[in-house]
């Protein structure tokens, strides 16, 4: 009797045990666990977000937390992840949790989908987790749908909430201006609330681009500490709010900014918010930005394990004033220096309002008759004819008042009625909210690439955000306009990949004034700044670099900064997605033939340099130099950049350690791209990768804006 009790008994508490599991939601990679449960409440709750948990039973001990996605209205009373005013007025809104389930998706992700819905009105929120294991990378986004008879009014729209329980919270952020991007600082979060945002629209990251890093318990260096990376895919308005409560407890918000965005969902309507997409590391700041780094590679970043051309664009070379010899001399220019491809900047179309400046033109996409008589065809003939490339650059989504364009269709534009224009450069924005523009901007790539299909490249420009806000397209709906633009430009994009899908495209928007994953499926790589001098890149570049693989970061050789000398600035710019914008005519002979020489270094190393782990072995904000490495995925070879920026007189220097190579393996050094001077002590020895990484090597010297580049091998 006593044994059948028992028997029974542990029968129950399996039933019980299973049932109290079968509550819980797990999303995991190989070293990350986020972990959600049910309360008795029915509610859903983030019970844990760290190290992935080996012991299945140890999750039946974690607690609720915060609740997984906030709702406006009820008990809680900080920033709500959705805001919903139904129908009958009432704006509060109580999620329960209804099911979830998990599936593999055709590129290998687990997903990871739980419903959940009002128990007053039929509400259902869908909250999907993408867990892309081997890279330790998290996509999530939010399906909300109507079940109402009547239309409801979207008020807040989160992506994401996630929610931490640390002593100490450091948030590293990203901001500056034109020609002055991605300067970084960190601020400690406490009581109270940290919003990063824009209202710029179409240029939304002009002065912000849309990353974070947050540091748990103290600020996290490169090699050490917890830190939490975030992103949001999405090319236009985003916002993230970082919020501290009465418990010292963050919350992390995610998604589209709200601002002037509500939004009228229909019956029956489902609305999807863009991905926030996330990375968490226990060794510092360089481990999250290598997970970035071969996730974008391997699954987001348009043809992300293919090659990318080196080029040489015009525009700093000629800006408007150009003809068709010019440029062909320019071609020239680009086969004797090496490169794969020659790049036509802006001021090639319009007649009735000639493309002579930035004031007239944009949105007359005909050919100039008097600087191109021949058309572009004749321009790919010849760039044919040399062994070379021809890419275009283009900017269809702005239009200048004094255009054809324009003139015909006045209401394609963002403008107000009743007001007087605001021009940003001269121009204003179409209304891709409107099909009609949707058609008309992909006529203008589709009729290019119709009439010059030898067309390899397109440079895509937006640099205007959006000002006179008001669509004559959406009437009513006025607050539909930032959301409904950016979806007009993914129709546009689709379309383009769809029919076009091996033409590559570089992102461009005054500089770096959007970039984002979303964006970056149907782009190949993206122009980080206006500002080319090499001095800033280094900055620059180091920036975006957490978030952001080399591969797609375009790096052009300029004449800004001319204290620099052209070693210098190849060096730097070969750190990137190598381009040059010069005249071969201002170069010095033995300029030229280094260059030749460091584009054939740089083709030869594409694949350590633009497909290898990413190392910033010392941050240009740290001192006076600044170094960073690249390691091939078997740790046979690396490249390592070293630059003196503004070193001091009789400065302290240190030996460079280096990282990411085999302790065990032996290793040749030699320094390449040398144009004089004497090379790094090391030029020429072997050293073991034990020694390189513990010891280190001499790099840095006293000369003002001296570079050197190394190759190292594994014997």
């Amino acid at each position: 009797m006593k044994k059948r009790i028992l028997i029974v008994l542990l029968a129950l508490l399996a039933v019980a045990t299973t049932t109290a599991r079968q509550k819980l939601v797990k999303v995991e990679t190989d070293q990350l666990s986020l972990v959600f449960s049910v309360g008795d409440n029915g509610r859903l709750y983030q019970s844990y977000f760290g190290k992935k948990l080996t012991h299945d039973s140890d999750y039946d001990h974690l607690k609720n937390g915060v609740e997984a996605y906030l709702t406006h209205g009820m008990e809680d009373y900080f920033e709500p992840a959705l805001h919903v005013d139904h129908a009958d007025n009432n704006s509060s809104t109580l999620l329960k949790y209804v099911s979830h389930e998990t599936s593999t998706l055709a590129n290998g992700a687990k997903r990871t989908m739980v419903i959940l819905k009002d128990d007053k009105y039929p509400t259902t929120v869908k909250l999907f987790f993408d867990a892309y294991a081997k890279q330790n990378v998290i996509s999530t986004h939010t399906e909300i749908t109507n079940g109402e008879k009547k239309t409801v009014m979207l008020r807040k729209f989160a992506s994401s909430l996630l929610s931490f329980n640390r002593s100490k919270y450091v948030l590293t952020e990203y901001s500056g201006d034109w020609a002055n991007e991605v300067n970084m600082s960190e601020t400690e979060l406490n009581f109270g609330k940290k919003v990063l945002d824009t209202k710029l629209g179409s240029r939304a990251s002009m002065f912000m681009p849309s990353f974070f890093q947050v540091s748990m318990d103290k600020s996290a260096s490169e090699t050490e500490g917890e830190v939490l990376v975030g992103t949001l895919a999405w090319t236009g308005n985003y916002q993230f709010t970082f919020e501290v409560d009465q418990h010292h407890r963050l919350r992390v918000l995610s998604g589209i900014n709200p601002y002037f965005s509500d939004y009228n969902l229909k019956s029956g309507e489902t609305f999807t918010t863009p991905e926030f997409i996330f990375s968490y590391s226990y060794n510092g700041r360089g481990e999250a930005s290598r997970n970035f780094h071969s996730w974008a590679r391997k699954y987001r970043v348009n043809k992300g394990e293919e090659t990318r051309m080196t080029l040489l664009n015009n525009w700093e070379a000629t800006y408007f004033d150009f003809n068709e010899d010019k440029l062909v001399n320019l071609m020239d220019d680009a086969v004797k220096l090496g490169v794969d491809m020659f790049l036509l900047d802006d001021g090639w179309f319009a007649n009735k309002h000639p493309r002579n400046s930035d004031t007239q033109g944009l949105g007359d996409w005909e050919e100039n008759e008097k600087k191109l008589p021949h058309k572009v065809s004749y321009l790919c003939e010849q760039a044919a004819k040399k062994g070379i490339k021809f890419g275009i650059w283009i900017e269809p989504e702005m239009v200048n008042p004094k255009s054809e364009l324009y003139e015909k269709h006045p209401d394609w534009v963002i403008h107000l009625p009743n007001r007087d224009e605001y021009y940003f450069r001269n121009q204003l924005v179409l209304d891709l909210s409107n099909p009609k523009v949707v058609d008309y901007v992909w006529s203008v790539i589709d009729n290019l690439m119709t009439k010059y299909p030898d067309i390899a490249f397109f440079k895509w420009d937006c640099n205007s955000p959006i000002t006179n806000i008001y669509s004559n397209y959406l009437k009513d709906k006025q607050t539909h306009l930032y959301i409904e633009y950016v979806r007009g430009l993914y129709e546009v994009l689709n379309r383009v990949h769809n029919k076009y899908p091996n033409l590559p495209m570089m992102l461009c928007s005054g500089g770096s004034g959007r970039i984002d994953y979303e964006a970056l499926k149907y782009f190949t790589e993206y122009w980080p700044s206006d500002n080319t001098d090499p001095i800033e890149r280094i900055y620059i570049q180091y920036g975006y670099s957490s978030v952001y693989p080399s591969k797609v970061q375009c790096a052009h050789v300029t004449t800004w900064n001319r204290d620099a000398s052209m070693k210098f600035k190849v060096d730097v710019a070969s750190m990137g997605k190598l381009g040059f914008d010069i005249k071969l005519s201002d170069m010095k002979e033995d300029e030229i033939k280094f260059c030749q020489e460091a584009i054939k270094n740089y083709n030869r190393l594409k694949p350590v340099i633009l497909d290898g782990d990413m190392y910033r072995l010392v941050s240009p904000y740290s001192g006076n130099h600044a170094s960073t490495m690249m390691v091939d995925g078997s740790k046979d070879k690396a490249v390592v950049f070293a630059f003196n920026i503004h070193p001091r007189y009789s400065e302290h220097l240190l030996p460079v350690k280096l990282q990411g190579l085999d302790p065990n393996k032996t290793y040749s050094v030699k320094e390449i791209n040398r144009m004089g001077g004497w090379p790094v002590e090391a030029d020429g020895k072997t050293y073991s990768g034990e020694y390189l990484m513990n010891v280190g090597l001499n790099l840095f010297g006293t000369g003002k804006l001296k570079s050197h580049v190394l190759e190292i091998v594994a014997q």
